[in-house]
């Protein structure tokens, strides 16, 4: 006798091509781009609150690569390199940046090497990301804003 609550393999097989299940759409739009939302936010090991704590960060808006999606986690990896699980309510779409290097960073009023120097920024100097074009890129660190080169940060071009 056949259940009543079993399709035909048919109507399986078709119902998984055109509709759109959360297995299927888990990973849409990654990798993107994040920054840390808050001052205090744990990187763990697997995606829940019982796996182990690996780094805990204390800098708001330092960017991060998503790389996975799991209901409410994240796989993500940070400046470093490093890659572990975030809760999804602690990371921002407005993408931040780091500085990079080990030298400093020149901020210039306006794109282009022939802009005013503005200030010199530290390797780590963290702050958030606005328009790149033609290799600089818009940043804001605390309300200081200006123009920096696109390849002395991290979080810039695509994920």
């Amino acid at each position: 006798m056949v259940s009543r609550y079993l399709l035909p393999v048919g109507t399986l097989l078709l119902a998984a091509a055109v509709l759109p299940g959360s297995a299927f759409a888990a990973d849409d739009g990654v990798p993107y781009w994040a920054s840390l939302r808050s001052k205090d936010v744990n990187m763990r090991v697997g995606p829940g609150e019982d796996y182990r704590i690996n780094f805990r960060y204390h800098r708001e808006d330092l960017p991060m690569k998503v790389l996975r999606t799991m209901e409410g986690w994240r796989l993500v990896q940070d400046p470093d390199g490093s890659r572990g699980w975030m809760l999804a309510r602690f990371l921002k779409r407005e993408r931040g940046a780091i500085v990079r290097g080990k030298a400093l960073a020149a901020m210039h009023d306006g794109p282009g090497d022939g802009g005013r120097l503005l200030w010199r920024l530290e390797p780590g100097v963290t702050g958030k990301l606005g328009d790149c074009a033609e290799g600089w890129c818009k940043f804001d660190v605390g309300g200081r804003a200006g123009y920096v080169r696109a390849d002395a940060l991290w979080g810039t071009g695509a994920p």
